[in-house]
């Protein structure tokens, strides 16, 4: 598998439930979000002008893809919303497809583009690692099942504040809720669904 393929497999609607851990507080945060990726060709206006934006050539992207979000987090102040979009563009490297550099309007840890590099490793997982201005990222994606993906990320700050991040996401099934929602809740409907 490449990098598209990967973000291929992404392609949908997910649920995902996720816990934060401070480091330096030895305290962990959880939350949910709502994750939606588009699947965006090479020949797309937003992934030619991320490529402008990072100074890269447009012909060299095989595409990526819109992603957005919305969610909360338990600690959450009265007003604080987690949600955006940022679009990825993909440039594999030119001997080798499984690995390249991921092209991004803003990033994971600070709202600024961002240039990763990723590789998908024997395991089929995509490692992503991102290096800003005041902390570096590493972040580890894989599919245990089609419709499951788990995601691990690692914000090492400069100054020793430091967070590790698991999030289990389901693929949300339109069809699938269409049909549950018509049918009685359950003990046995929830064990199913995952939630």
């Amino acid at each position: 598998m490449d990098g598209l393929t990967f973000f291929e497999k992404s392609a949908g609607t997910w649920r995902s439930q996720r816990t934060t851990h401070h480091l330096p507080f030895r305290r962990a945060e959880t939350g949910g979000s709502e994750i939606t990726v588009t699947m965006l060709p090479a020949d797309d206006p937003r992934i030619i002008e991320i490529c402008q934006m990072h100074d890269a050539d447009p012909s060299l992207t095989v595409g990526g893809a819109l992603v957005s979000w919305e969610g909360s987090m338990a600690w959450d102040k009265e007003g604080e919303e987690h949600k955006g979009k940022s679009v990825f563009a993909l440039i594999p490297d030119g001997e080798n497809p499984k690995k390249g550099k991921l092209l991004r309007e803003r990033g994971y840890a600070e709202i600024v583009p961002v240039a990763g590099e990723y590789e998908v490793d024997e395991e089929e997982a995509l490692n992503l690692i991102t290096e800003y201005e005041t902390m570096s990222v590493i972040e580890r994606f894989w599919f245990p099942s089609p419709d499951i993906r788990l995601r691990m990320s690692t914000v090492k700050r400069f100054g020793g504040f430091n967070t590790a991040t698991f999030c289990a996401e389901v693929r949300v099934n339109p069809t699938l809720e269409e049909e549950s929602a018509s049918l009685p809740a359950s003990p046995a409907l929830y064990a199913v669904s995952g939630w």
